[in-house]
């Protein structure tokens, strides 16, 4: 069975074209896998659809409340499902948890926006708390678009080339080597002609060179 996404989010159009294009696209047309996008504000009970208010305490912004939340995820949770908050305070993502999620059957996901979500709900309905980096977003919609094209990468026949997984940046903790196409001339500039000599093992060795490189140069704590 296809591993099955839903996400909760004050913005549910800011999904519409993401989940339409490209590889995903594909993949969710071909039925890989499942996503449903749904309004938090659907399971708000005042004829104002509040799902946000004041923090106790003082303090700038706004703070999603919990019952919303709470009926949404209780509504939505299935037996062995992993309910996942979007958050720059959560665990980082990488390759790994990327490739863990995908063999799971049902994710529920939370997105956050404002100043964040009450604490009862990540005590009480949220399993797992992810960041997508160490910087903050209008909202965390986007961050769950990112997490489900990360993931969705490692489910079998969405990429179509399964060897494109092996050479892209962070999997072999090194960064991606340069790509070149045609023209092999530009403007003066030259495809190197280790890569127009057909030998493959030298190309590999060449590339494999660049990757160090580059990782040295921008990201040295990888090779640590």
């Amino acid at each position: 069975m296809p591993l099955q996404i839903d996400i909760l989010t004050l913005f549910p159009r800011m999904l519409d074209g993401f989940l339409t294009e490209s590889i995903l696209g594909k993949g969710l047309e071909h039925g890989l896998l499942g996503v449903k996008v749904h309004d938090l504000r659907s399971w708000t009970t005042d004829k104002h659809r509040t799902a946000d208010d004041r923090p106790f305490g003082g303090g700038a912004g706004m703070v999603l409340k919990p019952e919303p939340v709470f009926a949404a995820i209780e509504q939505l949770q299935t037996p062995g499902c992993r309910r996942i908050y979007l958050t720059p305070d959560g665990v980082p993502l990488s390759p790994a948890l990327a490739l863990e999620l995908s063999q799971q059957q049902h994710l529920v996901l939370l997105s956050g926006h404002y100043e964040g979500i009450d604490q009862r709900i990540r005590d009480g309905v949220i399993d797992q708390e992810i960041s997508i980096g160490d910087y903050v977003l209008t909202n965390g919609t986007l961050a769950a678009a990112v997490l489900i094209d990360a993931l969705s990468r490692f489910i079998p026949g969405v990429l179509g080339e399964e060897k494109s997984l092996t050479h892209e940046s962070f999997t072999s903790k090194l960064l991606d080597f340069p790509q070149y196409t045609r023209p092999a001339e530009f403007r003066g500039m030259s495809v190197p002609e280790i890569l127009l000599s057909g030998n493959h093992a030298e190309i590999e060795k060449w590339r494999q060179a660049r990757q160090r490189e580059k990782t040295r140069q921008v990201r040295p704590d990888l090779l640590k």
